[in-house]
C-alpha cells in the first residue's frame, strides 16, 4: 500500500520534470536567431522614427490633434514594451534587414542604458499624457525632452553616420 501511495506522486513528478524538459528544449530550438532580433529592433525603431516624424510635422505645420495623439501613443507603448531584450548577446554585430548600427558598447553599459531606457520612457508616457490633452506648446516643449533622450543614446550607442 505505501508502494502505491508513493508512486503516484513520484510518477507526477516525472512526468511534470519530462514535460517541462521538452518545453524549455522546443523554446531553445524556436529562440530567435539575431539576425531576427535585429530585424525587429530595427523595425521597432523605424516606426517609432516615423511617429517622431509625424509629431514633428504637426508641430511645424497646422497643429493636428489627433494625429500627435495616435503618434505619442504608438511611442509610448513601444517605448514601454521591452525594447531592451532585443538587444541581447550576440546582435551586438550583424545584420538585420541592414548592417546593426549599434555599438558594442551598449552591452556592456547596463546600468547606464537602463537610464537611458527609463527615460526614454518617462518622456513618451509624458508625451502621450499631453497630446491627450491637446496643449500644442506642452506637447512642443515635452517633444524636445523626448527627442534628446533619443540623442543622448544615439551619441554614445549608435555609430556615427547612421
Amino acid at each position: 500500500m505505501l508502494k502505491k501511495k508513493l508512486a503516484a506522486p513520484a510518477l507526477a513528478f516525472t512526468v511534470l520534470a519530462a514535460s517541462m524538459a521538452t518545453s524549455m528544449l522546443t523554446w531553445a530550438q524556436q529562440a530567435p536567431k539575431p539576425e531576427q532580433l535585429i530585424k525587429w529592433r530595427q523595425s521597432a525603431y523605424q516606426v517609432i522614427g516615423w511617429n517622431s516624424g509625424r509629431i514633428k510635422a504637426s508641430l511645424d505645420g497646422s497643429y493636428n490633434k489627433e494625429e500627435v495623439v495616435k503618434a505619442a501613443n504608438t511611442i509610448a507603448a513601444l517605448a514601454n514594451s521591452g525594447l531592451g531584450s532585443l538587444f541581447v548577446p550576440g546582435t551586438e554585430t550583424g545584420k538585420g534587414w541592414r548592417d546593426t548600427t549599434v555599438k558594442p558598447a551598449l552591452f556592456a553599459d547596463g546600468s547606464k542604458v537602463r537610464e537611458y531606457a527609463a527615460a526614454f520612457s518617462t518622456e513618451a508616457n509624458e508625451l502621450a499624457r499631453l497630446a491627450a490633452a491637446g496643449d500644442a506648446a506642452a506637447v512642443r516643449a515635452q517633444y524636445g525632452k523626448l527627442t534628446r533622450t533619443c540623442k543622448a543614446c544615439h551619441d554614445d550607442y549608435r555609430v556615427s553616420g547612421s
